[in-house]
C-alpha cells in the first residue's frame, strides 16, 4: 500500500475495484477530516476516513491488464463476493479438515534433547543468528509435542535452514526413529548426504542416499537395509516416494525446495505424512506454500537475518559481451575464487567452454549438466568443489542447494528466460562466505526483450540486498499473477478481485466456516474474534495537519502504520518516533489516536461499527443474529453495563441489527471510559 499513487487500482472489501486519487480535506458537521479519495466507474466518488485503510487494498492481478471498475450502488460487487466467496470456502474446508486431522491425530512425541544433541549443537562453526535459534526451538518444540508437526521454514539461499533440519533429524534418530530428506536435485542429494555426514561424524546414525546415479544392485542393497532400521536418515530425490521405499519406523520427514516437486509427488507425500512429523524448508516460497502457512494451516518460521559478515550479491544487467565476461572471470581468479557460468543448452556448454579457455588463458574449466552420466556428474562437480576447475560451466543443474563457499561470481547466459525464483536461487549459489559476490544477467538489448521479462530482470536487480527471497515470492506473484492455492484448477476470480483482496475474503471465510460448520474443532480457541473490523463515523477533527507535516506522501504513509497498530505499547512508540521526526504532536493527531482506541475497544467488545457524533455514541452489533457472540461472556458485560447505566443507554433492533446508543456522551474521554467499562 506504501507505493500507491493516484491512478493506481485499489480494490475496497466492501465495494469493489476503482482508482486511489489520493487525500482529501472534507467538512463533517463544521469539523475537518483527512479522507481518501477513491473513484468508481461513471466517476462516482467515495470518500473512506483514514480509521477504514485497511478496507482497501492495492489490487494486483496479472501486470499489464486493467481490471473492470465496479459501479457504486449496484449489487455487482457483492454477488462477485459472494462467489468468491463460496469458492473460497470450499478451498478453506479442505484446509480446516487437514488442520483438524492433524490436530486429532497422534503422532510421536519425541523425548527432549539428549546430551548428544547438546554436542551436535555446540559443535557448529558458525553462531547460530537469533532466527536461526527460534527456528530451531520451534521445531524441537513441535517435535515433542504428540500431534504430528508440519512446519515451513522460509529463509533465504544460504542462511542456515539446512543447520536447522540436521538438528531435527539428529534428535529424531536418537529417538531411534528414522528420517527422510527429500531434495529436488541428484546433485542435492549428493550434496546433503556429504553435509549430514560431515556434521555427524563420531555420533552414532548411519546416513545413506539414492539417486539415479546409483546401480540397481546399490539402490537394492540401501532399500533392504532401510526395511531392517539399519539407515537412520536416507536423502534422495523423488524417488524416495516410490512404492518399494519401506521404512522401518519413519518419524520424521524433511523436504528440501518442496515447490519443485510435480503434484503427484506432493500428493504421495501428503498421505506419507499424515502422522510423521514433517519439515519443509524454501528459500522462494510459492503463494500457496507461502499462504497455507499465514494462514496457519501449517506452522511457519521466517529465517531473515543473515550470517554475521554476509554481504549481499552486487546484481548488473548486461548485454552478452566478451570483454565483460573476460574481465568478471579473471577478477575472480586473481583473488583465488571460482566462477559459475550458466547457460541452459546443453550443447552449446562445450563451445562455450573454449570461449573462456580464449579470453582468460589459463583458465580451468569443468562442464556440468543433467546429461552426463553419474560418475561423470559426480565427478566434475567434486572436482569443482575441490578447487581443481576455477570455472564451471553448466544448465541449472546448480541451481538448488549447491554450497561452495569459494565460488563468488556467477554469469547467467540468457537471463531473460528464467523465472524470477530460478534467478533469485543461483544467484544464491555465491556470496555465502564473507567475500563480495557478483552475479551478472546476461540478456539480449532491453528492447527486444518482452514486458515481463523486463520486470522479472529489473525485480531481481532491485532485489539484491539479503534475505529478499520474500520480497521475489512476492513480486513473481504480481508478475504471474496467481493461480488456485490448492489445487490443479486454475481460477480467474484472483483477477477480478486482486490478490491481496482474495486473502481478506479468504481471511473471513476461515473465520465463517470457524463459527459455524467447525465450532467444535475450533471450541478451546481463547480469542474467539468475532468482529475483525470495526468501522469508525465521527464529527471530530481527525487528521494530520498540513503544517505539521507538509508531504502528502508522507502524510499517507503515516495514515497506513497507523492504521496497523494493534495495542497502546505501539501507539506510545509511534507518538515517540512522530514526536522525534516533526516536533510536538497537535491536538487533532490526539483526537485521532482516540478514534483507533475507540476502534480497539469496539473490536473487542463486539461492534461493527461505532458512531460518536453529536455527543450519542453508537455501537453497531455482530450483525449476524445467530452468531455465538449473543451467548458470550463479553455480551453478557454489556448487558450488565446498559441495567447498570439506563439513564443514558438505549439498546434496540434498527433494520434488522442490534445497536446500542450512549446518549450525554459529551468528550471522546468519557466514551473511551464507558466502552472500557463495558470490557
Amino acid at each position: 500500500m506504501r507505493d500507491l499513487k493516484p491512478g493506481d487500482f485499489i480494490t475496497h472489501i466492501d465495494h469493489g475495484v476503482g482508482r486511489y486519487g489520493g487525500l482529501e480535506k472534507v467538512d463533517v458537521n463544521g469539523k475537518s477530516q483527512e479522507m481518501i479519495r477513491l473513484m468508481y466507474a461513471d466517476n462516482d466518488l467515495l470518500y473512506v476516513n483514514i480509521n477504514s485503510l485497511n478496507r482497501i487494498s492495492k489490487y494486483s492481478g496479472k501486470e499489464g491488464t486493467a481490471p473492470k471498475m465496479n459501479k457504486l450502488g449496484t449489487d455487482a460487487w457483492d454477488k462477485l463476493k459472494k462467489t468468491t466467496k463460496k469458492k473460497v470456502k470450499d478451498i478453506a474446508r479442505d484446509l480446516i479438515m487437514l488442520y483438524a486431522k492433524r490436530k486429532a491425530q497422534h503422532g510421536n512425541a519425541f523425548s527432549p534433547d539428549s546430551y548428544l544433541q547438546n554436542e551436535l549443537e555446540a559443535s557448529f562453526i558458525y553462531e547460530d543468528t537469533p532466527d536461526q535459534e527460534k527456528a530451531t526451538a520451534d521445531v524441537k518444540k513441535d517435535m515433542e509435542s504428540p500431534h504430528p508437526m508440519d512446519r515451513l521454514i522460509c529463509g533465504d539461499v544460504g542462511f542456515g535452514k539446512t543447520e536447522v533440519a540436521i538438528r531435527a533429524a539428529f534428535k529424531a534418530v536418537a529417538d531411534s526413529k528414522q528420517v527422510a530428506v527429500l531434495v529436488p536435485t541428484t546433485i542435492l542429494a549428493l550434496q546433503h548426504y556429504r553435509t549430514f555426514s560431515e556434521r555427524l561424524k563420531g555420533l552414532p546414525c548411519t546416513i545413506d542416499y539414492i539417486n539415479r546415479f546409483k546401480t540397481t544392485k546399490q539402490i537394492k542393497d540401501t532399500l533392504a537395509r532401510l526395511a531392517e532400521g539399519k539407515i537412520d536418515i536416507i536423502i534422495g530425490t523423488h524417488r524416495l516416494v516410490s512404492k518399494d521405499v519401506k521404512f522401518k519406523d519413519l518419524g520424521l520427514m524433511i523436504i528440501d525446495e518442496e515447490q519443485k516437486f510435480g503434484v503427484s509427488v506432493k500428493e504421495k507425500l501428503k498421505v506419507m505424512r499424515a502422522n510423521v512429523d514433517s519439515l519443509t524448508l524454501t528459500a522462494t516460497p510459492i503463494p500457496r506454500t507461502l499462504h497455507f502457512s499465514l494462514m496457519g494451516a501449517r506452522d511457519l518460521s521466517i529465517i531473515s537475518t543473515p550470517p554475521p559478515n554476509r554481504q549481499p550479491v552486487q546484481t548488473e544487467l548486461h548485454v552478452f559481451n566478451e570483454t565483460l565476461i573476460g574481465e568478471a572471470v579473471s577478477y575472480e581468479l586473481d583473488r583465488g575464487g571460482q566462477v559459475f557460468f550458466i547457460h541452459n543448452r546443453v550443447a552449446d556448454l562445450p563451445q562455450l567452454g573454449n570461449l573462456i579457455r580464449k579470453l582468460v588463458p589459463g583458465a580451468r574449466v569443468g562442464v556440468a549438466h543433467g546429461q552426463l552420466e553419474g560418475d561423470e556428474l559426480e565427478d566434475v562437480m567434486l572436482k569443482f568443489i575441490n578447487h581443481d576447475f576455477d570455472v564451471l560451466i553448466a544448465t541449472t543443474i546448480i541451481e538448488a542447494g549447491l554450497d561452495i563457499p569459494n565460488a563468488n561470481t556467477i554469469i547467467i547466459n540468457h537471463a531473460h528466460m528464467f523465472g524470477l525464483s530460478d534467478l533469485h536461487q543461483m544467484r544464491g549459489r555465491v556470496g555465502r562466505s564473507n567475500k563480495k559476490a557478483f552475479c551478472y544477467l546476461l540478456s539480449p538489448p532491453l528492447s527486444t526483450l518482452t514486458s515481463e521479462a523486463y520486470k522479472r530482470l529489473s525485480a531481481i536487480e532491485e532485489f539484491s540486498e539479503l534475505g529478499s527471497g520474500f520480497n521475489v515470492a512476492m513480486r513473481d506473484l504480481d508478475i504471474r499473477g496467481s493461480g488456485n492455492l490448492l489445487g490443479g484448477e486454475q481460477s480467474g476470480f484472483i483477477a477480478e478481485i486482486g490478490f491481496e483482496m482474495y486473502h481478506k475474503i479468504l481471511d473471513e471465510a476461515i473465520q465463517e466456516l470457524k463459527e459455524d460448520e467447525f465450532a467444535e474443532v475450533f471450541a478451546d480457541e481463547k480469542e474467539r474474534k468475532y468482529v475483525s473490523f470495526t468501522q469508525i463515523d465521527t464529527d471530530l477533527e481527525v487528521l494530520i495537519p498540513d503544517e505539521y507535516v507538509t508531504n502528502i506522501t508522507e502524510r499517507y504513509n503515516l495514515y497506513t502504520e497507523l492504521s496497523k497498530l494493534e495495542n497502546e505499547q505501539q501507539l506510545a512508540a509511534f507518538e515517540k518516533e512522530l514526536e522525534d521526526r516533526f516536533g510536538p504532536i497537535p491536538r487533532e493527531v490526539f483526537e485521532l489516536f482516540n478514534t483507533l482506541r475507540l476502534q480497539w475497544f469496539g473490536k473487542t467488545i463486539g461492534f461493527e461499527k461505532i458512531a460518536y457524533k453529536k455527543h450519542t455514541l453508537k455501537g453497531y452489533f455482530v450483525n449476524n443474529p445467530k452468531s455465538s457472540y449473543f451467548e458470550s461472556d463479553q455480551f453478557g458485560r454489556v448487558l450488565s453495563f446498559v441495567q447498570s447505566h439506563p439513564e443514558i443507554s438505549n439498546l434496540k433492533e434498527v433494520k434488522g441489527q442490534l445497536r446500542l446508543a450512549l446518549n450525554n456522551v459529551n468528550t471522546i474521554g468519557y466514551a473511551l471510559n464507558l466502552l472500557k467499562e463495558m470490557l
